[in-house]
C-alpha cells in the first residue's frame, strides 16, 4: 500500500512538472500602444486662429466657414456649434471645399 501510494505521488510530480514545462512562454513583451498626438492639430489651429484673429460671432454650420482652421476655432471656443455630428473633436468631417 505504501508503495503505491508512493508511485502515485512520484507520478502526481512528475505530471505537474511536465504540465509546467509544456506551457509556452512568451518571447518577448508585448509591445506598448503608442496613441497618436492630437495636440498637434489643436495647437496648429490655435496659432492660426490668432494669425487671423478669429472671433465667435453666432454662426454655427459649416457652409458658414471660410476654411477648416475657422471651423476648428469656432468648435472648439465658440458655443452651441453644430458642426461635430459624431462628436469626435474634428469638424466638418465630410465638407468638400477642404
Amino acid at each position: 500500500m505504501k508503495k503505491l501510494l508512493l508511485i502515485a505521488l512520484i507520478a502526481f510530480g512528475a505530471w505537474n512538472y511536465y504540465q509546467k514545462q509544456s506551457t509556452p512562454k512568451p518571447i518577448a513583451e508585448p509591445a506598448t500602444r503608442v496613441l497618436p498626438d492630437y495636440t498637434m492639430p489643436i495647437q496648429k489651429a490655435r496659432d492660426v486662429a490668432t494669425k487671423m484673429s478669429f472671433r465667435c460671432d453666432g454662426r454655427q454650420h459649416c457652409s458658414q466657414m471660410n476654411s477648416r482652421a475657422e471651423a476648428e476655432y469656432f468648435l472648439r471656443n465658440c458655443p452651441d456649434t453644430k458642426m461635430d455630428g459624431d462628436r469626435d473633436g474634428i469638424p466638418c468631417e465630410n465638407d468638400s471645399r477642404w
